[in-house]
């Protein structure tokens, strides 16, 4: 089974790195345009590389902060005058954030929900109109296993999840009607550059390999996932082949969540 994505365009937040790349290129190479979203001018630049060797249509690259309403009413713009229309968005971009709850400032709780929360609810309500005119339009919330089963010491990200959660069913009732579809994929243990990042800030002396490995080591299917499994889960709800999916958060999970 073949995913196209031809003659579609796409907005993917944080895509400069990890999960967002790894979608970026899947997107890319299905034959959709492609528009990469991140703040880093270096980390676009090398993204766009990336993602341009095996694309079949346009890439491009926008420098964005979705935590500021200012960035996003200029870079909808000017995706659209790219690439004529926006068919696909997939809000993304967020960073993990956990601490005890008498710890989170109300800076804290606001530069989170400005970042995941309200960044997809200004990204889509651009986008939303001319989803609407061609009846046709895709969505996805990138959240994470705390929006479903939040921990002591998950906030303010498992609570800013859950919002998004929510703003996915509610977007997924009202979009249905008009063609438009909207699901929530929530991630788990999945290989990452955070999880580098991890390993090279631990004290210890194991290999990536092994580290990664440990990690996996309580997951049911008994590893890690892989971004590029993540992305191919991405490509195809985004696909005519998921035309009867919505409102669905989806465990990308590895079946860890102890919640369906």
């Amino acid at each position: 089974m073949e995913v196209r994505l031809d003659g579609k365009s796409a907005i993917i937040t944080g895509s400069s790195k990890g999960l967002g790349l790894a979608m970026a290129k899947e997107f890319a190479a299905s034959g959709a345009d492609v528009a990469i979203l991140a703040r880093d001018p270096a980390g676009l630049a090398e993204a766009k590389t990336q993602v341009s060797e095996h694309a079949k249509a346009k890439v491009a690259t926008f420098q964005c902060d979705v935590s500021k309403d200012e960035d996003i009413k200029k870079t909808v713009p000017a995706v659209m005058k790219e690439f004529g229309k926006v068919d696909i968005l997939i809000n993304n971009a967020g960073t993990s954030r956990a601490m005890t709850f008498d710890k989170i400032t109300d800076e804290i709780w606001q530069e989170d929900l400005d970042l995941k929360l309200f960044g997809a609810i200004r990204l889509t309500r651009l986008v939303w109109p001319g989803m609407q005119e061609r009846k046709w339009g895709r969505i996805i919330n990138v959240l994470n296993l705390g929006a479903k089963a939040p921990r002591a010491g998950g906030a303010p990200t498992a609570v800013s999840r859950a919002a998004g959660m929510a703003l996915m069913k509610i977007l997924s009732n009202e979009g249905a009607p008009h063609g438009i579809l909207v699901n929530g994929m929530l991630v788990g243990l999945i290989d990452s550059d955070q999880h580098v990042r991890r390993h090279r800030t631990a004290a210890t002396n194991v290999t990536y390999d092994e580290f990664r490995a440990k990690m996996g080591a309580n997951v049911p299917i008994g590893r890690i996932g892989k971004a590029e499994e993540f992305a191919a889960m991405a490509c195809f709800l985004c696909s005519d082949l998921a035309g009867f999916t919505t409102g669905a958060a989806i465990n990308m999970d590895g079946g860890a969540s102890p919640v369906v």
